[in-house]
């Protein structure tokens, strides 16, 4: 009996000294952090001698019920923001805490620290948190799209790390199309069939020629790259005007709901695209949990031999999701042209097909925490917009990673506490 006992606990210590090690390092991280932040925003020079800062609340399109500017003493708040910042790594270690409270304590100290770096940025100076807003909801457009198309693959077994190709294939077909024939909305067919089209090819090699599928993704989307990188040089930049010229759909405001202050310009007086992914996060979600679809898709990815054994088709369901979802994230490279009145460019997706993989496995495979996660990562990237031009010591360099960095953190931290589909990844050959 006393051996077994021994041997249990043996096998318990390192589950548990995991757990205090990681609430140990967490919590000495955010000390830290928080104690330079009162050294470096609180007490540096940059907000010494009584500096305010000053933060606009309205964008200046904004026509509704505006908010009234906020004025701060720098100093001051951004001591007080960096003190409760050390003050969550304080509760981080002063007890285990459950995944909710966990969670909340973390995102209370990044809220404080970014508010405290944004004070000690902003001082002496005016900066428009709307705009920042703004340019959170526009950059987590094609990731929430993007993340959408991987939860559809993912879900159904299939990893789509070609994502970053569907895209680019997506914003060229869009704005050629577009500019060919003058039709914002030929534009938009075009891109979503070509993703689609990518999205099939990419099922087709992965479960009839078995090929391994993150290998394939990539494969893929250094072909499309080559490809639309080709026709932008050969036929696209040689006549601008007539083959690739900027196009956009015109904003659509909602009665009432644009004229809310601070967030209505922002969420209510988009062009048609947004209020469409809003509505494709809603659907998706809806089928995916709460319909026999759904529930098929879900089989297929946990457990394809059970599927198949109760009459569901297991590749024709994989060939579909891969086909919708290829569809969804060539609407997320449309966004990128025809969404943004940009014309195409080569590379012009910059990685956000990766970007939102990572926001699909931060959301936990999930169409809301795909959303929460996609705001994450374009709230970083209109971070480094928005700081640019305050001229603060950091790196114009350094802020232009502010989204990569993101997502590395976002990714790195979940690593052993998310658990992808049982047989995402594994082609099913029917015996």
């Amino acid at each position: 009996m006393e051996r077994l006992m021994a041997t249990a606990t043996v096998g318990a210590a390192p589950g548990i000294g995991a757990m205090s090690k990681g609430r140990l390092y967490g919590g000495v991280s955010m000390i830290v952090l928080g104690l330079y932040g009162l050294w470096a925003f609180g007490l540096g020079s940059r907000t010494s001698d009584g500096v305010k800062s000053e933060f606009s609340l309205n964008l200046t399109t904004a026509t509704g019920l505006k908010a009234p500017d906020i004025t701060v003493p720098a100093a001051a708040t951004a001591i007080v923001l960096c003190l409760l910042a050390a003050a969550m790594g304080v509760i981080k270690l002063a007890r285990p805490l459950s995944k909710r409270v966990n969670g909340t304590v973390t995102g209370l100290f990044f809220v404080f620290y970014v508010l405290a770096f944004l004070v000690w940025a902003t001082a002496a100076q005016t900066l428009n948190v709307a705009s920042i807003l703004e340019a959170t909801v526009l950059g987590a457009v094609p990731l929430v799209l993007g993340a959408l198309a991987g939860v559809l693959g993912e879900r159904s077994g299939v990893i789509n790390v070609a994502i970053e190709g569907q895209f680019l294939l997506g914003a060229c077909a869009a704005s050629f199309c577009g500019s060919l024939t003058g039709s914002l909305v030929a534009g938009l067919i075009a891109g979503c069939l070509v993703g689609a089209l990518w999205g099939l090819l990419l099922a087709v090699f992965a479960q009839r020629y078995l090929v391994e599928q993150v290998v394939l993704g990539v494969v893929l989307t250094m072909l499309a790259t080559g490809l639309t990188g080709f026709f932008y040089e050969r036929v696209m930049r040689v006549d601008p005007e007539k083959y690739n010229s900027a196009l956009s759909f015109a904003k659509v405001q909602i009665p009432v709901l644009s004229k809310i202050p601070v967030i209505g310009p922002v969420l209510f007086d988009q062009n048609v695209l947004v209020y469409v992914t809003m509505i494709l996060i809603a659907v998706v979600h809806v089928a995916l949990f709460h319909t026999k679809w759904g529930l098929r898709t879900r089989a297929v990815g946990e457990h394809p031999t059970a599927a198949d054994t109760v009459g569901i088709n297991v590749i024709r369901t994989r060939y579909v999701n891969m086909a919708v979802g290829g569809l969804l994230a060539g609407l997320g490279g449309v966004w990128l042209t025809i969404g943004l009145n940009i014309s195409f460019n080569k590379n012009m997706a910059a990685g956000q097909g990766f970007i939102a993989l990572a926001a699909l496995i931060f959301g936990r495979w999930s169409p809301v925490g795909a959303l929460w996660a996609a705001l994450l990562f374009g709230f970083a990237g209109g971070l480094s917009n928005a700081v640019q031009p305050l001229q603060t010591p950091v790196p114009t360099a350094f802020l232009t990673m502010l989204p990569y960095l993101a997502t590395i953190f976002a990714v790195a931290g979940l690593v052993g506490h998310v658990k992808a589909p049982a047989a995402d990844g594994q082609p099913y050959v029917k015996s």
